[in-house]
C-alpha cells in the first residue's frame, strides 16, 4: 500500500470531531525525543546545549515543564515552562481577541419601485440601523413586468437612500441593473 497525501474526504473524516481546527501540539517532557537539545530556562537566558535527560531532571528540580518550542532547528530547542499554565493563558487570549474581532456582514434590504412613503421610511431607517451595527448594507430594487423601463425611478429611490444615510455610510459599490434588480452597496463609515 502506498502512503503519500490524504484525500480530501480522508482528511475530514480524521479532522472530524476535532472542532475542525487544527492545534499546535508541543512535545512536552519525555515526548521529545530528540538526542541533544538547547535549553532555554523560565527567564528566557540559553543554558546550551545538552542531553533531554539532564534537562529533564533540571526542569524537574524547577518543578516545571520541558516543552520543545522549537522543533526543526538543529538542535531543537526547549523551554522550561508551566505548560498547563501556558496552555490556558494562550487560549485565554484567543478567546479575547476572537470576541473583539467584529465580522462585518453583508445584510440585504429589498425595495420596490413603487413603494409607499412609510414603507420606504421603515426601509431607510433599517438601512441606517444595520450601518450603525458595523455590516455592509445590500440594497436592492427589484422589478416586476415593464417596471424596468423606468430604472430612472429605482436610480432616484436608490440615491435618496443613501442620501438619508450619508453621515453612517460610504457607497462601495454604485448602483448598476443586473437583469431585473438594481443593487447598490453600502459600507459603514470608519473612524479615522
Amino acid at each position: 500500500m502506498r502512503v503519500g497525501l490524504l484525500c480530501p474526504l480522508a482528511f475530514y473524516l480524521l479532522t472530524k470531531g476535532r472542532g475542525d481546527r487544527i492545534t499546535k501540539e508541543l512535545r512536552v517532557n519525555e515526548q521529545i525525543r530528540a538526542r541533544e537539545v538547547r535549553l532555554i530556562d523560565e527567564a528566557g537566558n540559553q543554558l546550551g546545549i545538552m542531553n533531554p535527560r539532564d534537562a529533564m531532571k533540571i526542569a524537574r528540580e524547577k518543578e516545571l515543564d520541558l516543552v520543545e518550542v522549537s522543533p526543526h532547528s538543529s538542535p531543537p530547542v526547549c523551554r522550561f515552562l508551566d505548560y498547563g499554565r501556558w496552555k490556558y493563558e494562550n487560549a485565554k487570549k484567543g478567546r479575547e481577541s476572537k470576541a473583539k474581532r467584529k465580522s462585518t456582514e453583508l445584510r440585504e434590504v429589498k425595495l420596490r419601485p413603487k413603494i409607499d412613503e412609510h414603507d420606504y421610511m421603515v426601509k431607510s431607517k433599517m438601512v441606517q440601523r444595520l450601518l450603525e451595527e458595523g455590516d455592509k448594507v445590500k440594497v436592492t430594487m427589484m422589478f416586476r413586468g415593464r417596471e424596468v423601463v423606468h430604472a430612472h425611478i429605482a436610480l432616484k429611490l436608490l440615491e435618496k437612500v443613501f442620501n438619508d444615510s450619508v453621515e453612517l455610510a460610504v457607497i462601495e459599490k454604485r448602483p448598476t441593473l443586473e437583469g431585473r434588480n438594481m443593487t447598490m452597496i453600502l459600507a459603514p463609515k470608519t473612524e479615522s
